[in-house]
């Protein structure tokens, strides 16, 4: 299987590029990015550090859900923290069951502190599935004596 990096090059480059939130802007903010990129989540940075995601789950299950509102509550009141990260060595059957073990949609890919993607279970799941085709049809092709 492919490795994080070879994953993150492969994305074509629209969905290459991360959107983040500081950790002490307003909710009402971090959602109004997500609307504008049309994304589900946002690494949430302090000092250039990825210290949590808030998803629109973490909006409707801790924000809506508990009666606050998202022009005053801040991010950090409500993400998930601490920020489950992989690296770029990781593979893609490792994040996928990093992601299935922790009910996770969206894993940030840190390197040396740094963020360098944000990985979707859809990027996973895709790139499995093209795994699988390739295996299927190499497989068929051996068969075949091809």
């Amino acid at each position: 299987m492919k490795t994080v990096a070879q994953l993150l090059k492969s994305k074509d480059q629209k969905n290459q590029e991360v959107h983040t939130i500081q950790w002490n802007h307003t909710v009402f903010e971090a959602l109004v990015v997500m609307a504008a990129k049309n994304v589900g989540a946002l690494p949430v940075v302090k000092d250039g550090k990825v210290v949590g995601i808030i998803s629109e789950r973490d909006y409707a299950r801790k924000l809506i859900l508990h009666g606050l509102s998202s022009t005053s509550t801040q991010v950090h009141q409500v993400m998930s923290s601490p920020a489950i990260t992989v690296d770029t060595h990781k593979s893609v059957e490792d994040c996928m069951g990093i992601m299935t073990d922790g009910h996770l949609r969206h894993l940030p890919v840190v390197e040396g502190g740094e963020l360098l993607g944000l990985l979707s279970i859809g990027d996973l799941v895709k790139e499995a599935i093209a795994e699988q085709a390739a295996l299927i049809q190499q497989l068929e092709q051996y068969i075949r004596g091809e």
